[in-house]
């Protein structure tokens, strides 16, 4: 069964599930039964306490985790029918990873490399544009993130907004229909923070990309979200628009019955008291995370 057909979906998540070893042999469920959809045009936020699952789904929407189990279908407009990328071998999905672009939590961007050099990489690397091509598409690119008169500085003498702002102008140096976001705001003050809210709103709706935002930050999440997912414990806790994770944060907590409401109010409005923090407030990715570095410091 073809799991997009006749919609307007660019990614198809379906039961996925990715699990990790611990020292002592156990194994760890991070994501369990992950099902969702990405439509195309839209900016899907994924949110959730640390050890949720976030980054690790990140991490395998873009190929860089195997999964264990479930499909992550990709449809982008040069493929003629939608794709499982599970399994699918470095050469076929080097293919996908043109249509994608990605902007890390730091940047990324290689100290070796002038800030232009960094931006004309992938054109170099990825496609077979003219050299004297390719300094026009930099200088656009550099252009869009109002980041031109800084192209010939080496990204020590950037700031950690200019390097986030360097950084998404060579995520989009291949014309990317998806663009995936890793913590955008962490980091930054928050005057920067929404500079680059701002950006990453003004390029979804000017380069029409389709736009996957993990983050921490509620404040950057409510400025630029369609729709949110709401992890928890490597679950989908709570999917919809915007304006339903609004209602649940500005609901007052003694009303909610539902402990996923409660759950998630706590979250969004960071409060000390609730079901987040009745138990011991930790996921056994967490867990798994603690016991690694004490056993190493031992």
């Amino acid at each position: 069964m073809n799991p997009m057909a006749g919609s307007d979906v660019v990614i198809s998540i379906r039961d996925l599930r990715k699990t990790f070893e611990s020292a002592d042999g156990r194994v760890l469920t991070v994501l369990d039964a992950v099902t969702f959809d990405i439509h195309r045009g839209e900016t899907v936020v994924i949110m959730g306490g640390s050890g949720c699952g976030k980054s690790t789904l990140l991490n395998c929407l873009i190929g860089e985790y195997s999964i264990d189990g479930g499909s992550i279908h990709y449809c982008t407009s040069d493929l003629d029918v939608p794709v499982n990328i599970c399994g699918l071998s470095e050469r076929d999905f080097n293919a996908i990873r043109r249509r994608i672009g990605i902007l890390f939590q730091s940047g990324a961007l290689f100290n070796s490399m002038t800030l232009a050099e960094n931006v004309a990489l992938p054109l170099r690397e990825h496609s077979y544009v003219d050299p004297s091509i390719i300094d026009i598409v930099v200088t656009l690119k550099l252009q869009q993130v109002k980041m031109l008169p800084h192209r010939d500085k080496m990204p020590t003498q950037l700031s950690g907004g200019q390097k986030k702002r360097a950084g998404l102008a060579r995520a989009t140096a291949l014309d990317p229909e998806i663009l995936f976001y890793d913590e955008p705001s962490a980091g930054l003050d928050p005057v920067t923070s929404s500079a680059i809210d701002e950006l990453i709103i003004d390029l979804s709706r000017k380069l029409q990309v389709t736009s996957v935002v993990v983050t921490h930050e509620m404040d950057s999440a409510f400025r630029i979200a369609d729709r949110m997912v709401m992890l928890d414990k490597g679950r989908v806790l709570r999917i919809g628009p915007r304006s339903d994770f609004e209602a649940l944060r500005d609901a007052n907590a003694q009303s909610l019955t539902d402990p996923s409401d409660r759950l998630i109010n706590q979250f969004l409005n960071g409060l000390a008291d609730g079901p987040l923090t009745d138990a011991d407030g930790m996921s056994e990715f967490e867990k798994l995370i603690i016991g690694t570095a004490a056993s190493r410091g031992n």
